[in-house]
């Protein structure tokens, strides 16, 4: 089967196309055939090494396998499994080597999709979504009256953490980098959307409401925008950086967010959020409901073909899409 693959870290470049063997089931598994992968800033950390302290990888670990979620056909069942069944369409997260044919994924982390609903707008659904859902609901636990933050608003994850904080009753102030996507997210709901290019995004949020902050803002860029977001949260706000696609934070005084007012901070993870069958399942469930009750939007800016994952990546390094990009095996 094609499949595509990390031989050294670098530049989208490195990206390599090879002929790998098929999976096989173990007992708790399924093989998925895959129709479409989800292309995210988590591939892209992958592929640099964003988490490896700049080491290189080894020959005993090389090639890396890339890819953490996608969209397809159940082909085969592993021993245990009974929950699925060769030919059901299902999604899935978390799971290393998305951009390929065909994976092996534990059953647990795979979710039937309904009759109706389209694999590829659902492709992303338990990486970006399953992130949004639980931002929205642990981390931040928005609620009626409460006012967030959302920086990379148009994004995979922030197009739906914007529909998902207004459904929790929040009013949301969004990041956006042009006027295309300040027009999208106001269509999501988003009270204020914010052109960062264009106006000081800490005298928006500032100039907003009383004019003592947000009580929780939600930054996946990092390095670039961290010491302005935390210039944003009222005092004993909540400061959630979540992603780091300007570059990786390597420290935060615990002086800065004292004297911002006694925030509060952290730094979740999606795999912490998805720990189990119940917990993944409920988040999946939810997501589902939003969709078919029509109270949740998907966007798809693109789709490129699986031997295309290098443009795929430098598209979303660009920074100008509007929602989530995929790789189609077709």
């Amino acid at each position: 089967m094609r499949m595509i693959v990390v031989p050294r870290l670098g530049g989208p470049e490195v990206l390599t196309l090879i002929d790998a063997p098929m999976p096989v089931a173990a007992a708790d598994q399924i093989v998925v055939k895959l129709d479409y992968a989800l292309v995210s800033f988590a591939d892209v950390y992958q592929r640099e090494g964003v988490y490896r302290a700049s080491k290189t990888l080894t020959e005993a670990e090389a090639p890396l396998k890339i890819g953490g979620g996608g969209a397809g056909t159940v082909v085969a069942v592993g021993n245990n499994v009974t929950q699925f069944r060769p030919g059901d369409r299902v999604m899935y997260g978390e799971q290393l080597g998305s951009y390929a044919e065909y994976i092996a994924v534990p059953a647990w982390r795979a979710t039937k999709v309904p009759d109706g609903i389209d694999l590829k707008d659902v492709a992303g659904l338990p990486s970006q979504g399953a992130t949004a859902h639980y931002l929205a609901h642990d981390t931040g636990k928005l609620a009626p009256g409460m006012t967030c933050l959302i920086h990379a608003a148009a994004g995979g994850v922030g197009h739906v953490l914007v529909q998902l904080a207004k459904q929790c009753g929040a009013t949301v102030l969004a990041t956006v980098g042009s006027a295309e996507k300040a027009a999208f997210v106001k269509t999501l709901g988003a009270d204020r959307a914010i052109l960062y290019r264009d106006e000081d995004f800490v005298a928006a949020v500032k100039s907003w409401g009383d004019g003592k902050g947000v009580d929780v803002a939600y930054d996946a860029v990092g390095l670039a925008t961290l010491d302005k977001t935390i210039q944003c949260v009222r005092p004993r706000g909540l400061v959630v950086l979540y992603g780091n696609t300007s570059g990786l934070v390597e420290s935060i005084s615990p002086m800065a967010l004292g004297n911002a007012g006694s925030l509060f901070f952290t730094r979740p993870r999606l795999a912490n959020h998805m720990r189990d069958a119940a917990e993944a399942g409920k988040r999946m469930d939810d997501l589902l409901g939003a969709i078919q009750g029509g109270r949740l939007r998907l966007a798809l800016a693109k789709t490129l073909k699986l031997e295309q994952a290098a443009e795929a990546h430098r598209l979303i390094e660009s920074r100008a899409t509007i929602g989530r990009v995929l790789l189609s095996m077709a």
